[in-house]
């Protein structure tokens, strides 16, 4: 059975970026590529962290199901053939985009496409990660239930952590079928450490780890350079990797 790894949080607080640290993680430390990502936040950018184009969507493909099935092909088979099409494969990674449906609406029939679609595909992977939409509001519709481990991320400030700490209670009211939960602090400031540790100890949050601010990580962003191209050895790398050693190497936290 693959390993599933999401990702969740409030919106602006380096998610996506984080994603792809994870799968150049597992990449480069556990090699056990191809890692599935799937990208399942409407507001999709997890391609340009990873540095590929994406050519289709599941979003696209709905849209397309509803009038372009050819003759003497079911809907289902139709659709399933240009969910591969939309695989993006990467470095060691292969890419597929959730999207958004065309015009304005739900969401519901592109996540309920997007579930199945993982379900179908992830027996051929060892590992799955799933950048989720930012915020809370989706938790209860994520488009894959079964979850080895959750990192919910944060900054150090007192909005994201109190957004996190929302987040992870509503994991165990919604009673999800998550095994590992982890909060990971991002962007963390040296002036903000006395802020963050008194808002910690006030919320009674535990947190797994923090990644540092990284300058190198904007000035990769401006040169158009992706998540591989950072130095092993930088601060943001270098943070993450340390953490996702101690998350997934070592021992097992339940929510």
């Amino acid at each position: 059975m693959p390993k599933i790894i999401a990702l969740a949080g409030k919106g602006g607080v380096g998610k996506t970026t984080i994603a792809g640290m994870l799968i150049r993680y597992l990449v480069e430390e556990i090699k056990e590529s191809p890692v599935f990502a799937v990208d399942a936040d409407p507001n999709s950018n997890l391609n340009e962290v990873l540095g590929v184009s994406v050519h289709g969507t599941i979003g696209e493909a709905r849209e397309l199901m509803k009038k372009d099935v050819p003759p003497g092909m079911t809907k289902d088979v139709w659709f399933e053939y240009k969910v591969n099409q939309a695989i993006v494969e990467g470095r060691g990674f292969d890419l597929l985009v959730m999207g958004r449906p065309e015009g304005p609406g739900c969401y519901c029939a592109a996540n309920s496409l997007a579930k199945q679609s993982i379900e179908t595909l992830k027996g051929n992977y060892s590992y799955v990660v799933v950048d989720n939409e930012a915020g809370m509001e989706h938790m209860s519709r994520l488009v894959t239930q079964d979850i080895d481990h959750l990192f919910v991320i944060s900054d150090g400030y007192p909005r994201g952590l109190l957004t996190a700490k929302r987040i992870l209670e509503l994991i165990a009211e919604l009673k999800l079928n998550i095994k590992n939960s982890h909060l990971l602090i991002n962007r963390l400031k040296q002036e903000d450490r006395e802020t963050m540790a008194q808002v910690i100890l006030e919320k009674g949050l535990n947190v797994e780890g923090t990644i540092r601010d990284d300058r190198e990580i904007i000035k990769a962003d401006t040169a158009g350079k992706t998540i591989f191209d950072l130095p092993k050895d930088s601060i943001a790398i270098s943070d993450a990797y340390r953490i996702f050693d101690k998350t997934l190497k070592g021992g097992n936290k339940q929510p």
